[in-house]
């Protein structure tokens, strides 16, 4: 399996002589190049490099257990060989995350996540409000960066939606699997008789790619400016800060408001665009990678209905991996992990059945 990252661990070892090269050294630009691809090259190499010298030792304790002839040497020996092994394994453990994050395209740090109301009215829109506080509460727990890139409020407090940014080490390895229809049941605040009501909303969970991934021509793009409108005071009323971009060639359509300077309306929307566009190119092989697998919760269909939350019984159900746990507030209040980590453990022992 750990053949895969061979070429990695050359290559790094390759860029470290390198560094050491007088001729190089002398050539600044070079210098700064060679370090950052050291650098990207590290996550993987260091520990690939820990791996195999830890195989060696094993090696060499193994010969030594076999040719000692004095029972209390060669326990020592196999004492110090389990020790070996341990450590190895922790490394493989280490590496096959690694691995995994590669395949599955989770070694990514940023994305953008959008929460749309489905059915169900004003009660849908302030469940999309209360997964958004849910995510909010998790990135604070998580220590991650979180941005409204753009939202729609509701007269009731509610979302009809909203774009959010998320910025942080492990953030999209641990959001990947929120993409897909959110289910509620509860009372509603409205519901004068106390009658249980289902609403739905829908998440989507876009990797938000390097500049240099997406390229975007400016011809391809239509921009139109025009008054915010909405909650927000005189100012957003009677300035023209809102934007609109429009990619001719996909049809994609992005609006920003949320700011009062137009610069910054057209960056964050930009940064949206850029984000649809990558999801949009991602979508095939996706798709392609459901079928091949017996599990869905990767292939990210916005459609499919993942999980229920049920406020009655305190309860909220995955329905791809049939977990079931009876924390909801706690739940709501950010611990995602119970769900998370669970999702996570399951793709991932799928994706190493395959390497």
């Amino acid at each position: 399996m750990f053949e895969k990252l061979q070429a990695d661990y050359r290559r790094f070892l390759e860029v470290d002589s390198a560094l050491l090269d007088p001729a190089v050294s002398s050539d600044p630009s070079r210098v700064a190049a060679l370090a950052k691809e050291r650098g990207a090259l590290a996550k993987a190499a260091v520990p690939f490099g820990r791996y195999l010298e830890l195989g060696r030792q094993i090696a060499e304790a193994e010969a030594l257990a076999a040719d000692e002839a004095d029972p209390e040497m060669r326990a020592y020996a196999e004492a110090e060989l389990q020790t070996l092994r341990a450590r190895r394994e922790e490394v493989a453990d280490t590496l096959r995350d690694l691995l995994y994050d590669r395949a599955a395209g989770t070694d990514r740090s940023n994305l953008i996540m959008e929460i749309r109301a489905g059915t169900g009215g004003d009660e849908a829109a302030l469940f999309a409000r209360d997964l958004l506080e849910m995510y909010r509460r998790y990135c604070e727990s998580k220590g991650w960066t979180f941005e409204i890139l753009e939202m729609t409020p509701t007269e009731l407090g509610g979302a009809k939606e909203v774009s959010f940014a998320i910025t942080g080490d492990g953030a999209y390895r641990h959001l990947q699997f929120e993409s897909g229809g959110h289910r509620v049941q509860r009372v509603p605040a409205t519901e004068a008789q106390g009658r249980i009501h289902t609403s739905a909303a829908t998440v989507a969970v876009l990797p938000e790619p390097e500049e240099v991934e997406i390229a975007i021509r400016p011809e391809d793009i239509e921009t139109d400016v025009m008054r915010a409108g909405g909650p927000g005071g005189q100012h957003q009323n009677k300035t023209e800060s809102a934007v609109r971009l429009t990619h001719t060639p996909t049809g994609i359509v992005v609006v920003c408001r949320d700011e009062r300077s137009q610069h910054k309306n057209r960056a964050k929307a930009l940064r949206l665009l850029r984000s649809r566009l990558f999801d949009q190119m991602q979508e095939a092989a996706a798709a392609e990678r459901a079928e091949q697998r017996r599990s869905l919760i990767g292939s990210g269909d916005r459609s499919q209905r993942i999980r229920t939350y049920n406020f009655p019984q305190n309860r909220v159900t995955d329905h791809r991996i049939n977990l079931t746990l009876y924390s909801l507030d706690r739940v709501l209040l950010g611990e995602l992990d119970p769900l998370t980590d669970a999702l996570i453990d399951h793709d991932r022992r799928e994706q190493l059945g395959e390497l």
